[in-house]
C-alpha cells in the first residue's frame, strides 16, 4: 500500500503541484492582507474614537477649569473695586487707611493674602497688610504686576505720542474718535495721507459719506459701479461719496487756504492752514444752520463739524502728510502750483518730526494701518539717539508677505526703531472695530 500511495503522486505532475502551492501561498497572504487590514481599520477606528472621547473630556475639564478661574478672578475685582469705592481712600489718611485695611482683610476671603495701598505712578506701597513691605516700592521688590502700576502715568505725562494714520478711517466713521484724542492731549504729532485729510475737509464743509453696498443684486459689480459713476457718485468699498463735495472742496481750497500760503511752504503748514480754514467753514456752516432755524426759513442743514485738521491746528499738533500727492488734495496743489507762486517742500518737514523724537524723554507710536504713515512714523527713530519705548499697530496685513504694512513691531525693533525693552503689540484685525475699542479701554484705565 505504502508503495501504492507513494505511485498516486507520481500522476500529479510537477507543475501541477508548484502552481498548487503557490496558490495556497497566495490565498494565504491575501487571508493575512486583509485580516491585518481589517484589525487596522479597527485599531484605527477605535484609536481615532478614543483620542476623540480623551479631548473631548479634557477639553470639557479645561473649560469647566477655565470658567472657575473667570469666576474667581471676577469674584476678586469685584471685591477690589467696591473695597477701592470706600470713603477712608477718598479721605486719604493714611493711618486711618491702615485700619481700614485691616478690619476689610478679616472679612475677605482666605485667597486674599494680603490687601495693599498703593501710590499710582510710583509703585509706593503707602498702606499695606503686611507690615514688611509698607513703605516699599514694589518694583524694587519684583512684584510681578508692578510696572503696571505707572501705566496711566506713563501714558499721560512725559511720554511724545506719535499718531500714523492710514486707510479709509474717515469714510469708515472713525473722525470723532482722533478729533477727540487730538482735544484731550493725547497726540503730539500726526502723520497721515492725503485722502483722510481730503474727507476730513469734506464733512468740515458739510459733506456726508453715505452706508451704502459694495454691488446691487440686480446687477454684476461693473453694472452697479457704471451706474454709481453715471450717477455721480464714488465708491468706497460700501460707502458712497457723491462727486458733488469735491467741486465743493476744490473751491474752499482756492478760496480759503492756497492764498494764505506763498512761496516753498512745508506740507505740515498746508495742514496748518487747511485746518484753521475748516475751523472757519465749519463755524459759518453752523452759524448759518442756527440763523435758519431762528427764522424759521426753510434751507438744507449741513452737519459740519470742524474735524481732525482743525483739532490739529486749534491745539497746535503738527499734521504731517508724506505722501501728500498721492490725493486729490495733492493735485489741487499741484493745479494751485501752476498758475500761482507756490510750492510744497517735502523734506522741510522732516526736520520738525525729527526734533520731536530727540527731544523726548520717552516715545509712544500708535498707527492705525500701514503704508507710508506706518513707516513715517517709526524711521523717524533712525536719525535720533534713542528709540519708541511703547508702540502699538492696529492692521489687517499679514506678517508673512514681507511687507511693510503687516510687519510686526518686533520687527521694527531689528532695526533700532524699538528700544529693545520696549512693550509693543500689534493686533491684526479690522482697524474699524479694534481702535474703537482701544480708545475707550484707554479711557475707561484713565478714569479708574
Amino acid at each position: 500500500m505504502s508503495s501504492g500511495t507513494s505511485g498516486l503522486g507520481g500522476f500529479v505532475p510537477d507543475a501541477i503541484r508548484r502552481r498548487f502551492v503557490v496558490k495556497l501561498a497566495a490565498v494565504v497572504l491575501v487571508a493575512m492582507i486583509v485580516s491585518l487590514g481589517i484589525g487596522g481599520y479597527f485599531y484605527a477606528n477605535a484609536t481615532d474614537r478614543v483620542e476623540s472621547q480623551l479631548s473631548e473630556r479634557v477639553t470639557a475639564t479645561a473649560q469647566l477649569q477655565a470658567d472657575g478661574l473667570r469666576s474667581w478672578i471676577d469674584g476678586l475685582r469685584d471685591q477690589t473695586r467696591t473695597l477701592s469705592e470706600a470713603g477712608e481712600f477718598q479721605r486719604g489718611n493714611e493711618k486711618e487707611i491702615q485700619l481700614f485695611l485691616f478690619e476689610k482683610r478679616r472679612q475677605l476671603s482666605e485667597d486674599i493674602v494680603g490687601v495693599h495701598y498703593i501710590t499710582a505712578g510710583t509703585g509706593t506701597v503707602a498702606a499695606s497688610t503686611d507690615r514688611a513691605i509698607d513703605g516699599a516700592t514694589l518694583g524694587d521688590r519684583n512684584v510681578p504686576w508692578a510696572r503696571n502700576l505707572t501705566r496711566v502715568d506713563q501714558v499721560t505725562n512725559d511720554v511724545t505720542n506719535v499718531v500714523g494714520l492710514a486707510g479709509a478711517m474717515v469714510p469708515a466713521g472713525m473722525r470723532h474718535l482722533v478729533v477727540e484724542l487730538i482735544r484731550d492731549g493725547h497726540v503730539d504729532a500726526l502723520v497721515t495721507t492725503g485722502a483722510t485729510l481730503t474727507h476730513d475737509t469734506i464733512e468740515a464743509l458739510g459733506g456726508a459719506h453715505h452706508h451704502g453696498r459694495e454691488g446691487a443684486p440686480e446687477r454684476t459689480r461693473r453694472e452697479h459701479d457704471e451706474r454709481l459713476r453715471e450717477e455721480g457718485v464714488d465708491r468706497i468699498y460700501d460707502v458712497y461719496l457723491p462727486q458733488e463735495h469735491f467741486a465743493e472742496f476744490e473751491s474752499h481750497l482756492r478760496e480759503s487756504v492756497f492764498p494764505a500760503l506763498e512761496g516753498t511752504v512745508s506740507i505740515q503748514r498746508f495742514t496748518e492752514e487747511l485746518g484753521r480754514a475748516n475751523a472757519e467753514a465749519a463755524a459759518e456752516a453752523a452759524a448759518a444752520d442756527e440763523m435758519a432755524e431762528t427764522e424759521g426759513t426753510d434751507g438744507e442743514e449741513r452737519d459740519a463739524t470742524p474735524g481732525i485738521a482743525a483739532a490739529a491746528a486749534e491745539r497746535d499738533v503738527p499734521v504731517y502728510c508724506p505722501a501728500i500727492q498721492d490725493s486729490i488734495l495733492g493735485l489741487q496743489a499741484w493745479l494751485y502750483s501752476q498758475v500761482a507762486d507756490f510750492s510744497l517742500a517735502a523734506l522741510s518737514d522732516m526736520q520738525g518730526l525729527n526734533d520731536l523724537a530727540y527731544e523726548s524723554e520717552r516715545a509712544g507710536a500708535l498707527v492705525v494701518g500701514g503704508g507710508v504713515p506706518k513707516n513715517y512714523v517709526l524711521q523717524t527713530m533712525l536719525v535720533v539717539p534713542g528709540a519708541y519705548d511703547f508702540g502699538v499697530q492696529l492692521t489687517m496685513d499679514p506678517p508673512e508677505t514681507g511687507g511693510l504694512s503687516g510687519a510686526t513691531l518686533d520687527e521694527a525693533r531689528s532695526w533700532g526703531k524699538f528700544e529693545p525693552e520696549a512693550r509693543t503689540v500689534s493686533v491684526y484685525a479690522d482697524a474699524t472695530i479694534t481702535f474703537p475699542l482701544l480708545v475707550a479701554g484707554a479711557r475707561s484705565r484713565l478714569e479708574e
